[in-house]
């Protein structure tokens, strides 16, 4: 009972610590920004939605894990500020398919190189092999949080 309890404990720490990496990326790439009336939260949509043009809010929903009105709420307002725009979906006309404007693509270069500058600085000093293990093991972690997520709306 005590070992699970500090395994308990130190995943915690683990999941504070990887929250407080994510909100540091956020400050850093909002400093280094400069598009208008972009937040730290819009960069992930912009990103999703420039590597795949034309995918439905679900499918955004489902790799960024936010909930849908998380989605359409992020949505509307990148719409309103002219990064985004929305068409029926060609299959399903209950949902929208997203699209990246002209002004999306024009400040993508830009997040994307505070991205990569992010990691650069964040990974120096780490040797590559301890950064491929952190890699893998992250990405597992990731496909079993997916996983849980699915079976549990499953069973809503």
């Amino acid at each position: 009972a005590q070992l699970l309890h500090r395994e308990v404990h130190n995943m915690q720490k683990f999941m504070k610590m990887l929250n407080n990496i994510s909100r540091s990326q956020a400050i850093y790439r909002h400093a280094r920004i400069t598009a208008d009336a972009l937040q730290s939260g819009h960069y992930a949509f912009i990103l999703a939605v420039c590597r795949e043009p034309g995918r439905s809010q679900d499918d955004l929903a489902r790799e960024l894990c936010v909930n849908k009105s998380t989605v359409t709420r992020n949505v509307n307002y990148l719409e309103e500020h002219g990064y985004l725009s929305r068409l029926p979906h060609p299959s399903d006309k209950r949902q929208f398919s997203v699209f990246p404007t002209e002004k999306a693509l024009a400040v993508l270069p830009e997040i994307k190189e505070a991205s990569s500058e992010w990691m650069t600085l964040l990974s120096e000093g780490i040797p590559a092999a301890d950064l491929e293990i952190f890699d893998a093991v992250l990405k597992r972690m990731q496909e079993k949080a997916r996983e849980i997520i699915e079976m549990q709306e499953a069973d809503t």
